[in-house]
Parts: C-alpha cells; structure tokens; sequence
C-alpha cells in the first residue's frame, strides 16, 4: 500500500512580511510629508528671511533639503535595511527644524520666521505615524511636543504673545500627537488582525486540499479492516460448506455478512449522515460514537438527554464535523479504553464534549502537528471560532483528553411531529 502524501500548501505570510508590506506603503507618505516638510523650511527662510543668522537659516534649510533628497533615494530603493532603519530620518526632520527655527528665533521682534516654522512641527508626528510602530512613534512625538514648547516659549516675549495662546498652541500638537498614537496602534492592531485572518484562510485551503484524500482514506481503512475480512471470510466458509457441506459453515456466513452490512451502514453514515438531516443531531452523534467505540472496543458513556430530539439548529453540522474528527483522533492515537460523549442545549448555546482515558495531548504536540501538515483539529478550530463559538482543549492530571466545543444555537428551528399514516 502506497504512503499516503501530505498536500502542498503555500504558507501563511507571516506578521514580517505583512508589517512590511504595510509599511512600504508607509515610506510612500513619509517620503511624500517629509518633501511638503522640506520646501516648507526652504520657502520660509527664502520668502520670511530673519533680519539675524539669515545664512545660518539657508545653510540649515539647504542641508536639510539634500538629507531628504538623499532619504528619499534610500528609502524608494526598497531596501530591507532601509525599511527597517527608516524611521532614523525621522530624527533628522525634527532635529532640522528645531536648529533652523533655534537661529530664527534671535530675530523674532522683527520678523514672523520663528512663528511660521513652529507651524512645521505639526507634521512630525503625522510622519511618526507612517512606522506603524507605538515606540517610534512615541519617541518622535515627545521630543516634538518638547522642542515646540521651548521654541513657542523662547519667542513668546519677542512675539508679545500671551501666555495662553502658548498653552493652547502647545496643547493642540499635543493632541495631534496623541491623535498620532493611537492611528499607530490602530493600524498595527489591524495589521496583526489581517495576519490572522490569512493564517486562518490558509488553514482552510488546506483543509480543503485534503479532505479528498483523507475522506478516501478512512473509506479504504474502514472498508479494508472492517467490512472486507468478513465478506472474505464467508466466502471461505461458503466453499466449505460447498465442499463439506458443513451446516455450521452457512451460520457462520450469515454471521459475516451482517457484520459487513451493518460496517458498511456505519461507514456510509460516517461520510454521509442521512441520519443527521432525518432524526437530528444527537442521533447522529450518538450513532457516530457507537460505530467508532464498537470498532475501537472502547467503553461507550452517552449522554444527549440535554438535547431535545426534535432541534435542529444552524450548526448542527459543524458540530456533527467536529465531532466526527475529535472520534477520529481518539480512535487513532489516544489508546484509551474509555469514551466520554455529552451533548447539550444550554439556552442559547449548544455545547459538545468529548473525552477520553488515553494518554493525552503533551503540551506543543498540536502546533508540531499543524507544522507537519496535520491541520484536522486546527481546522475545525477555526471554524467553531469563526462561527461564533470556543474550543477548548484539556489535558487533566488524571489523564486523557477533554475537548469542549460551545457553538451558538443559531437558527433554533423545533421540527414539527410528522402525523402517523
């Protein structure tokens, strides 16, 4: 029999590779902010000269307009160094501003430079903002907050400027900045939530790679060990009776042949469960867990007297799915001797437990698993989760496994009695 092959499934981009997509779009806004920051500084000290350091000014304004220029080739190379070491220009923009508007402030009782350039710090924080990250930002906007401050309160007497129009300009960019914050945190909180929801759409499309396969495997497995021996054997037991004419010989086939039939019955319930859509929920539990404790000779507690037979709600096949993975694992790799199914409708909510006496899950096992490619569990995981639900997993100190799956009874739908014939 040929190895069974494990599908190829791209892997889930990582909250890397997401961050720095995102943050190339970032650099985009940063390079186009900082060329506004830039020209802004130049035209005010060519257009608003001060009447002392006007050189100094220019030369500060010139340097600062060629670091940009040299930023902006650096950054729309693409680099990952670039990337990464990026938000240094940040420091860059305020350091500039500040010195400029440090040399302008000698001539504030005589001209607007100063004033004008404190308009510029509004912008810092909105550039902080393109890292999408809260430390970066934060480090750039204090220090802004910082220097505005100082500079507002160095030209307040030249300006003959009140001290609560300094107050209230400081409290505004401090606003921004904390407007500047929370965008950070935003933006990263909804990079890291896209991270998840494509681990999640890759869990599925593996999911729906295998399925195939696995579903064909389990047929072959259930048909090969179960159903197939006995139809194998009663063909022997029908040549002897052929040729002894052994009476016991055709018992023995009747005997085969109905534990094929009723193998069969259970393998065809178990990749179609007519019996879900006919008598519910827990019927097609209670069958499932019947068939799979019987071919595993596992001690069989029951419990769906919490379940009202006549219920159907709009997950009963998502439970009936999970149930049916979680009876798998237990019948493949737990080694126990005895099984645990409960049931339950609590109010709104719709409640499956399964447990066993095996030898439980160690701790990891099920992230190796999911690296190996075993995404079964995982991925009825992410189904409860999306449909609204929680699944829990536990290993208790007594042993074995429990697993709890809580879903929303949506669609609560009561079936009405068919009237006897």
């Amino acid at each position: 029999m040929s190895m069974p092959t494990t599908p190829v499934v791209p892997p889930a981009p990582g909250i890397a590779r997401i961050v720095l997509e995102h943050e190339r779009r970032g650099v985009s806004l940063q390079i186009a902010l900082r060329g506004v920051l830039a020209l802004f500084v130049m035209g005010t000290t060519i257009l608003l000269p001060p009447s002392s350091g006007a050189t100094w000014c220019a030369i500060v304004a010139a340097g600062y307009l060629l670091a940009a220029i040299a930023l902006t080739v650096w950054l729309r190379g693409g680099a990952p160094s670039a990337i990464h070491w990026g938000w240094l220009g940040l420091y860059v923009d305020l350091l500039a501003l500040s010195a400029v508007c440090l040399i302008a402030d000698r001539s504030a009782g005589t001209t607007w430079t100063a004033f004008v350039l404190l308009g510029g710090f509004f912008l810092l924080p909105v550039l902080a903002a393109t890292q999408l990250d809260v430390r970066v930002c934060v480090s750039v906007v204090v220090p802004t907050v910082v220097f505005y401050a100082i500079e507002a309160i160095a030209s307040r007497e030249s300006d003959a400027e009140p001290w609560a129009s300094v107050v209230l300009r400081v409290v505004v960019l401090a606003g921004v900045g904390i407007a500047a914050i929370g965008l950070t945190r935003i933006q990263r909180s909804r990079v890291t939530a896209i991270q998840g929801l494509v681990a999640d759409r890759t869990a599925l499309l593996a999911e729906l790679m295998a399925v195939t396969e696995s579903e064909r495997r389990s047929m072959a497995e259930h048909l090969h060990d179960g159903a197939l021996q006995y139809i194998l054997a009663a063909r022997m037991d029908l040549e002897d009776a052929r040729e002894l004419a052994d009476p016991n010989a055709f018992d023995r086939v009747d005997e085969a042949l109905t534990q094929s039939s009723q193998l069969l019955r259970s393998t065809v319930s178990e990749l179609h469960p007519a019996v879900l859509a006919q008598s519910g929920l827990a019927a097609a539990v209670a069958q499932l867990a019947q068939a799979v404790a019987q071919r595993s000779s596992l001690v069989l507690e029951l419990d769906t007297d919490q379940w009202p037979p006549d219920t159907r709600t709009g997950n009963d096949l998502l439970l009936f799915g999970t149930a049916r993975e979680l009876l798998a694992n237990v019948a493949r790799h737990a080694r126990a001797t005895r099984l645990t199914v409960r049931l339950e409708l609590i109010g709104e909510l719709a409640e499956l437990t399964i447990a066993d006496d095996g030898v439980g899950i160690a701790p990891g096992s099920l992230a190796d698993r999911l690296a190996q490619g075993h995404i079964g569990m995982n991925s009825h995981r992410v189904k409860v989760e999306s449909a609204g639900g929680e699944f829990r997993l536990d290993s208790p100190p007594s042993g074995g496994t429990v697993v709890s799956v809580t879903v929303p009874a949506v669609a609560l739908v009561t079936a009405e009695p068919q009237s006897a014939r």
